[in-house]
């Protein structure tokens, strides 16, 4: 009933307003120019002022606006042309008054009525952006009330295929944007505004932008439109650095966004503008690092490299590994640790990209964190060497570009020489790309270069390996011999298996 009586209040507003609009010429003037702007030129302050003092201007205002929230104020009234002690209760009016949604999938419909709500938008920003007077509660409520009409919505069921093989360029081609962004991107520009601008005290405002509301900005970060995204971006981050109060809440959030894309969907259109907000705040974490901030890397970040639609956000994902490696570098290691354990062995496009992440680790671990891992890493460094995709090989094999990494490898080349030498032994016999055999040959020159000793030993090694392997091979072949001729000699009898020779 509620609704019922606030939709038929809204709609005797816009009709009592677009009555104060003088109405279009029959004869239209054939110079002038054929848009929908044209008919809004009344909305200049000149056409719709009107006696605020006046008694029978009042009543009819209370009429439309209840008068404990707008206080009589007529909202197409300019803030120029009220005194300073009305200006708040006028900037109340024009919240008020753009409240009203509109159904853009239609052009041609509610032409005006779009127009005077996108110029009082157009008005409230202006004002905003002005160092405005203090906001009194009222004005908070107000404000956060048309946010929410405006900006909290359903979004429409996406247009890409249910399958993710696509690749990004044709789900970017795919994405579908909201028609009443006109008016949204001005209502994204105002929040931004209240939220940094110093009128607003987070005191008084943390009442209304409390978890309910910053929960749905966190939703909103699933548009498609990469335009709304960077305004949530802006919004969130100012929110995180303007209300203390709600930092742990908000981490909380994202991280759920996270873990429900991991482990639930794998769909999800701002993975890459949450990690950036989480890049800046990972930034401002003091030392020593809480549990809460190295169980949000081993749970969180690490298994966001999981998911197929890796590439899409792999940059801003990097970004907060490095971030947290340069808080606390014993990290390393566990990050390391956690790549190996999400390994796309199946995805060739996905390895470059974690040999890529793995030597920026690499360039700023530390000897005794490096030893922990080793074994493991250099065993899939090994099998990445021979792959026969050449750009997983060549990424694996241009580590050894990296002088960090070669010092590294130079003072624990006792253990990791012997698992090296075997693959690139393989690559200088087998490998079918050229490029990969070019550089398997300049990585072998540079190690026996590095202690010429060890690498003959791993090499004989390696050939007396090989040789013991034919010897396996050659008595493995000798029994299946024997058993075969001793099938032959067997009768055949009844319920008898027979072997049959090709």
């Amino acid at each position: 009933m509620v609704d019922l009586e606030e939709g038929a209040w809204k709609n005797r507003m816009w009709k009592r307003f677009l009555g104060k609009l003088p109405r279009k010429s029959q004869k239209p003037d054939p110079d002038s120019p054929r848009n929908p702007t044209s008919s809004t030129a009344p909305l200049s302050p000149s056409c719709v002022r009107t006696n605020v003092s006046n008694p029978a201007t009042k009543r009819a205002s209370s009429a439309v606006f209840p008068t404990c929230v707008i206080a009589g104020i007529e909202p197409l009234l300019a803030f120029k042309d009220v005194p300073c002690s009305e200006k708040m209760n006028l900037f109340i009016s024009k919240l008020s008054l753009c409240c009203m949604l509109f159904d853009f999938s239609d052009p041609a419909k509610n032409i005006q009525e779009k127009e005077l709500k996108r110029a009082t938008l157009l008005e409230l920003l202006d004002f905003v952006s002005q160092n405005p007077p203090k906001l009194t509660e009222n004005a908070i409520v107000a404000t956060c009330k048309m946010c929410s009409i405006n900006l909290f919505r359903a979004f429409p069921p996406s247009g890409r295929s249910t399958n993710s093989s696509s690749s990004e360029n044709e789900n970017d081609d795919e994405s579908t944007f909201d028609p009443a962004w006109p008016h949204l991107q001005i209502v994204y520009d105002f929040l931004l505004k209240i939220v940094t601008s110093s009128s607003l005290e987070a005191k008084v405002a943390k009442k209304y932008i409390n978890h309910s509301f910053i929960i749905r900005i966190i939703d909103l970060f699933d548009s498609e439109d990469p335009r709304e995204r960077d305004c949530l971006k802006a919004i969130l981050h100012r929110i995180y650095g303007k209300f203390m109060v709600h930092r742990p809440f908000i981490r909380r959030s994202i991280s759920n966004v996270f873990c429900r894309f991991v482990f639930e969907t794998e769909k999800h259109n701002g993975i890459a503008e949450l990690l950036e907000i989480f890049g800046s705040v990972i930034t401002g974490f003091a030392l020593p690092l809480k549990e809460e901030h190295k169980l949000f890397l081993s749970r969180t970040l690490i298994p966001l490299h999981k998911p197929k639609s890796l590439g899409v956000y792999f940059q801003q994902l990097s970004y907060c590994v490095s971030q947290f490696i340069d808080k606390d570098p014993k990290l390393a290691s566990v990050m390391i640790s956690g790549l190996l354990k999400f390994w796309p062995i199946t995805n060739s496009q996905k390895e470059v990209m974690f040999l890529g992440e793995l030597e920026e680790i690499l360039q700023v671990i530390d000897m005794a964190e490096f030893q922990k891992v080793m074994v493991p890493l250099f065993r899939r460094v090994a099998n990445c060497i021979v792959s026969r995709h050449f750009q997983v090989a060549e990424r694996a094999l241009f580590l050894w570009n990296n002088d960090q990494i070669i010092i590294l490898i130079a003072q624990n080349r006792r253990v990791i020489l012997p698992m090296i030498f075997p693959a690139l032994e393989s690559n200088a016999q087998n490998h079918w790309n050229q490029a990969v055999l070019n550089l398997t040959l300049n990585v072998k020159k540079m190690l026996a270069e590095m202690d010429d000793e060890l690498a003959v030993a791993c090499i004989s090694e390696l050939r007396d390996e090989e040789k013991r392997k034919n010897l396996a091979a050659e008595k493995r072949n000798q029994i299946w011999s024997h058993l075969e001729n001793a099938a032959r000699l067997q009768p055949v009898a009844r319920n008898t298996p027979v072997l049959v020779m090709p």
